[in-house]
C-alpha cells in the first residue's frame, strides 16, 4: 500500500475524532512540536523504525518530542497506543504531517515562509505581510521568516506550493543562463 495513504488515513481519522471532541486545535499546535522535533532531531525517525526499541519506549519519546505531558493529551496517548498495535509508530511523522496539512486546509491557513538575504525591518515586513495576504485573498498566515545571506539581495516567498523568488542570486542565475543560451 501506498506509504502516503496509510499516514493520511490515521491523520484523517485522528482529526475526526479531535474535532468531535473540540481538541483539534491543541492537537494541531502538539503535531506541530512533533513535526519540529522531527526536523532538529533526525535520528528520531531511526529509532522510530529501530525493532530492538520496544513500543514502550518509542510512544514515550514521541509523548516527550510532542511536548504533550502523560495525562496531558489523552486523545494522543490513546492514538499512540492505537499506532503500537498496528505496528505503525515509524509512521508518527508522516500522519504529524498530514494532520496539520487537514487542519490547515479547514480552517484556511497558510504556512509562509520568507527568507530575505539581511534581517528585514518590521516595516518592510509588514508591507510583505499585506501584500503576500491581499496574494492569498484571506484566510490566516502562519508567518515565518529567517535570513540566508547566500541569497545576496532580496528574499524568497514559499506558500505552500508556490514559490516567489525576488533574490539576487536568481536574477544572476537567470542571467547567466540567458548568456549560455545565446
Amino acid at each position: 500500500m501506498n506509504e502516503g495513504l496509510i499516514p493520511a488515513r490515521y491523520a484523517k481519522a485522528l482529526f475526526m475524532v479531535a474535532c468531535e471532541k473540540k481538541v483539534d486545535a491543541g492537537l494541531y499546535d502538539l503535531m506541530k512540536t512533533l513535526e519540529r522535533s522531527f526536523s532538529q532531531q533526525p535520528s528520531l525517525q531511526s529509532v522510530l523504525g529501530n525493532p530492538y526499541v520496544s513500543d514502550s519506549d518509542k510512544m514515550d519519546l514521541l509523548m516527550t518530542a510532542s511536548g504533550a505531558s502523560v495525562g496531558g493529551n489523552v486523545l494522543f496517548c490513546d492514538f499512540l497506543k492505537l499506532l503500537s498495535q498496528n505496528r505503525r509508530l515509524d509512521m508518527a511523522r508522516a500522519i504529524a504531517s498530514a494532520y496539520i496539512a487537514l487542519y490547515r486546509r479547514r480552517h484556511d491557513i497558510y504556512d509562509v515562509r520568507v527568507v530575505s538575504a539581511a534581517p528585514m525591518s518590521d516595516e518592510e515586513q509588514k508591507r510583505l505581510r499585506d501584500l503576500i495576504g491581499r496574494h492569498l485573498g484571506g484566510g490566516q498566515m502562519e508567518y515565518s521568516t529567517s535570513v540566508n545571506p547566500d541569497l545576496i539581495g532580496g528574499f524568497t516567498v514559499s506558500v505552500g506550493n508556490e514559490r516567489i523568488d525576488a533574490s539576487i542570486s536568481n536574477e544572476l542565475k537567470q542571467l547567466r543562463l540567458n548568456l549560455i543560451s545565446k
